[in-house]
């Protein structure tokens, strides 16, 4: 299955990216225009006609999930054991990582003949984070599970005797002559994704937040061909999780650039009233003022996981807003603005589904608990475009291996090819 391949190969956002391409290689060809930018990337197809009224049909998603990044200088030795310290990114849920076999990837920049070069690597060998057993923390299942982000959670990798540092293994990784300079390396769930439930109705694999967007995203734009007069663009962002704001994240500039440059080539390839206007003005400076008012008149789909209700935690759910696993594409709201839906956004996302018959949820925080956040309101925000917050409805999210629903798959690529055909 291509939606398994694709989750199996993404175990960082610099893989993602190479997933992402791989797969616009495969069913693209170069029907479109790629952007990249370490772990983030955007694709852009060109509409057949440029018109005064052309607009951007833009869906966002993010390439990074909540992991352990192994420290600069992270080895230890303990008990007969090599260890690795690694720093918490994002939000992970503890014990999830526990007695899981964990990968390492990531990326590695090193120094050869004079030049900097960076390098991919995902290794094939398996660590553990092992849990202290029953017999040792007595009190564990009446008290609960408290792990210490600094003590509790070092990787243990190999035993006394072997490497004496994991810097030496990734040095292993290079060509002969090269000098590693830093790297980018996490651990991630080993386990390959899997079908679930009595009727393999769900999905059960790391990482589903937020790859499971990316690639139905990507899947609905390269099957959707160019439209008449509108842009296509799928953008994929790093460091969501951290809150964006990053050369590589949502907050930065690397969308609104692209953007700038699709609109020039436009202007400079066309005869529309871009190219047509008054002598007074520069035509960099008139791509950006036409930018701005085309931006303002098209649409985003910011696309990003959703809470299904727990059926052994119903209330912890809003009541009246809870949707469930196999219940369709989730709407989510959030009057702090949390997310970037609004009431405009939202009548047309509604609009969409009942054009296309999608069945459509509704997801509302609890006035008693935070909401978490998505890249649309940065989006938004910074570009002026109306958007609206989606996602597929999921339980386990932030764990180490979370869980899906097939048919909420199948339902928000079918959303989003309509949104592009």
């Amino acid at each position: 299955m291509e939606y398994f391949e694709f989750l199996n190969k993404s175990v960082t956002p610099y893989h993602t990216v190479e997933a992402l391409k791989a797969l616009f290689d495969a069913k693209c060809g170069k029907n479109a225009r790629f952007f990249e930018r370490g772990g983030a990337l955007i694709a852009v197809r060109v509409p057949k006609q440029i018109c005064s009224d052309s607009q951007f049909r833009i869906a966002l998603a993010h390439t990074d999930f909540p992991t352990l990044k192994i420290t600069p200088n992270p080895d230890a030795a303990a008990a007969g054991v090599r260890t690795l310290h690694p720093e918490i990114y994002g939000s992970p849920l503890f014990t999830s990582w526990l007695d899981r076999d964990l990968g390492y990837a990531g990326l590695l920049a090193y120094e050869l003949d004079g030049k900097l070069e960076t390098k991919l690597i995902r290794g094939d060998k398996l660590f553990r984070i092992p849990q202290l057993a029953v017999h040792l923390n007595r009190g564990v299942n009446q008290d609960g599970l408290k792990v210490n982000p600094q003590t509790d959670l070092n990787a243990l990798w190999t035993a006394v005797g072997g490497k004496e540092r994991f810097v030496e293994a990734l040095q292993a990784e290079l060509p002969a002559g090269a000098k590693l300079l830093d790297f980018d390396v996490q651990l991630f769930d080993a386990q390959p994704a899997k079908f679930g439930g009595f009727e393999n109705e769900w999905i059960y694999s790391g990482r589903l937040d937020n790859l499971s967007s990316c690639h139905a995203i990507a899947e609905a734009f390269a099957a959707a061909g160019a439209l008449e007069k509108d842009f296509q663009v799928a953008a994929f962002f790093n460091n969501e999780e951290v809150g964006s704001e990053t050369r590589e994240g949502a907050a930065g500039n690397f969308l609104k650039s692209v953007l700038e440059n699709v609109a020039m080539s436009a202007a400079l390839d066309s005869s529309t009233s871009l190219r047509s206007a008054q002598n007074d003005k520069s035509l960099s400076s008139l791509v950006c003022s036409e930018l701005a008012s085309v931006l303002s008149s098209s649409f985003a789909l910011s696309i990003d996981m959703a809470h299904a209700e727990h059926p052994n935690f119903v209330q912890r759910h809003e009541p009246n807003h809870a949707p469930v696993l196999g219940g369709g594409v989730v709407l989510k709201m959030n009057s702090q603005k949390r997310y970037a839906s609004d009431v405009f956004s939202n009548a047309r996302f509604k609009m969409l589904c009942e054009q296309n018959n999608v069945p459509c949820q509704t997801f509302v925080m609890r006035n008693d608990m935070p909401c978490g956040s998505t890249v649309g309101p940065a989006i938004s925000a910074s570009l002026g475009i109306p958007t609206v917050d989606i996602g597929e409805p999921m339980l386990s999210m932030h764990s180490i291996r979370e869980m899906t629903s097939v048919a909420d798959h199948e339902k928000m690529t079918s959303l989003l090819f309509a949104f592009w055909k």
